[in-house]
């Protein structure tokens, strides 16, 4: 089963022995993440039905609370991550230009902008434990009186602390292809592996453009 790897030059060990050829592997590694991205999906789904149905029945304390939010950390959260995924996709095009070494740049540079958004998220969260706005019956920010507002900063904080174990997820994910990719294990010739790792960033950033305006701007 190597002998097609060794005929297009890629390293040993891209293509598994239980694959007749690098096409079929590639076909199964996109369908494969495609049905995790579906989970995933799914799994946020049910977060902002509940946030859905919890709004309706607390309009003013969602509204109120949502006020209370800083919005200009909410921003800059939201341009780092949509830049992180610009430079992700450039890694992506770096390696099938053949450019190693640029694609390993913006793989860290992504990482950085990844670390920025876990920081600026943390001064956030430190704010709110401050001030008491804490999910359930932690609650006691005396700003916001409103019956519900209580249930509003619980989903604040199930759903911003479940995209951010996603964000240190995806950290981990292209730590890795960062590692691969400094070994050359990526080039026109072989890319998928950068490619499914760029599309799970991808979902991390378009969860977070859905959260930014559910949270920040209602």
């Amino acid at each position: 089963m190597s002998h097609e790897a060794d005929a297009l030059g890629l390293p040993r060990g891209i293509l598994a022995h239980h694959f007749s050829s690098l096409e079929r592997q590639n076909e199964a590694m996109r369908l494969g993440m495609w049905l995790f991205l579906a989970t995933e999906i799914l799994l946020f789904a049910g977060l902002f039905t509940g946030y859905a149905v919890y709004r309706f029945q607390f309009p003013l304390a969602f509204q109120e609370a949502s006020r209370h939010l800083n919005i200009t950390l909410g921003t800059l959260n939201t341009v780092v991550l949509i830049t992180s995924s610009f430079s992700v996709a450039l890694s992506i095009f770096y390696a099938r230009t053949d450019r190693p070494r640029a694609a390993a740049l913006c793989l860290v540079v992504t990482l950085l902008f990844a670390l920025a958004f876990l920081g600026v998220k943390a001064v956030e969260y430190a704010e709110h434990f401050h001030e008491h706005a804490l999910p359930g019956k932690y609650y006691a920010y005396e700003a916001v009186k409103v019956p519900g507002a209580a249930m509003f900063y619980t989903l604040y904080f199930l759903m911003t602390g479940l995209h951010g174990v996603h964000v240190v997820a995806g950290m981990s994910v292209l730590s890795w292809l960062l590692w691969r990719t400094l070994q050359g294990r990526y080039s026109s010739r072989y890319y998928t592996g950068l490619e499914m790792g760029g599309l799970y960033w991808h979902l991390v950033d378009l969860v977070w453009i859905f959260l930014y305006p559910l949270l920040y701007l209602i």
